[in-house]
């Protein structure tokens, strides 16, 4: 298995680029992913793996920065390969890219820990895009799984609770006007059409956003959807 491993690898590479861990059970798939990323000039494939068994292993000896893993494999699939990943390497970010969009694939692996789920149609361009921003700990969720995602979490609203302690302490800290933008963001709007169902400026809509985030302690704006949606907050409040 350490013939998978690159060793060639000076600690200045290490420090320069993201280390990424490429596993899936289809090496033509493996091969292609490999030459394209290692085209990027802030990007380092250190280790390839067929399933998920090699991935926990490579990822402990390894340590990535991201492992690129597929969901669908021979002897131990992703999901529970993403929850024994992040045990042997906890500063790994496991970023899904599969075939498979199904509910009963995309909640498992997202409960596992995986900081993104992409589908492999998904232009090689946006691909790379993807593993910087997963690097830098951002969620990254294929539009169709983002919005299934939300539609889950708002069909299973949160226990309703009495009155005076319905608002969680961190809503509390929002604007009435961020807590406006929250909620539209929940609905799938993006900053143009926000503005103009509030009648304000584009940049003022960033600001609130950038505002929201920060107090929410959320990194993007698909966090602060969900997080949204599960405190109710799908709708305007009348």
């Amino acid at each position: 298995m350490s013939d998978r491993a690159s060793n060639l690898i000076t600690p200045e590479d290490t420090r320069r680029k993201i280390r990424i861990l490429l596993v899936d059970d289809h090496a033509i798939v493996r091969q292609g992913l490999r030459m394209f990323i290692e085209l990027q000039n802030d990007m380092l494939v250190v280790g390839e793996g067929g399933d998920g068994c090699e991935a926990v292993d490579l990822a402990a000896q390894l340590q990535p920065d991201v492992v690129l893993l597929d969901l669908v494999m021979p002897r131990m699939d992703g999901v529970e390969a993403t929850r024994r990943i992040l045990e042997c390497s906890p500063q790994s970010r496991v970023l899904i890219l599969t075939s498979f969009g199904e509910d009963d694939k995309v909640f498992p692996a997202i409960r596992a820990g995986a900081q993104g789920y992409l589908l492999k149609d998904i232009p090689p361009l946006d691909l790379v895009q993807a593993v910087r921003e997963t690097y830098l700990g951002k969620t990254q969720l294929h539009p169709a799984i983002a919005r299934r995602l939300m539609s889950a979490v708002a069909e299973n609203p949160p226990e309703q609770k009495p009155k005076m302690s319905a608002l969680p302490p961190e809503l509390e800290s929002l604007t009435d006007r961020e807590r406006e933008v929250l909620s539209l963001i929940a609905q799938g709007l993006n900053n143009r059409e926000i503005a103009e169902k509030m009648v304000i400026g584009e940049s003022t809509v960033k600001t609130h956003v950038s505002n929201l985030l920060d107090k929410l302690g959320l990194d993007d704006r698909t966090r602060a959807a969900i997080w949204a949606l599960k405190h109710g907050l799908g709708k305007i409040e009348d």
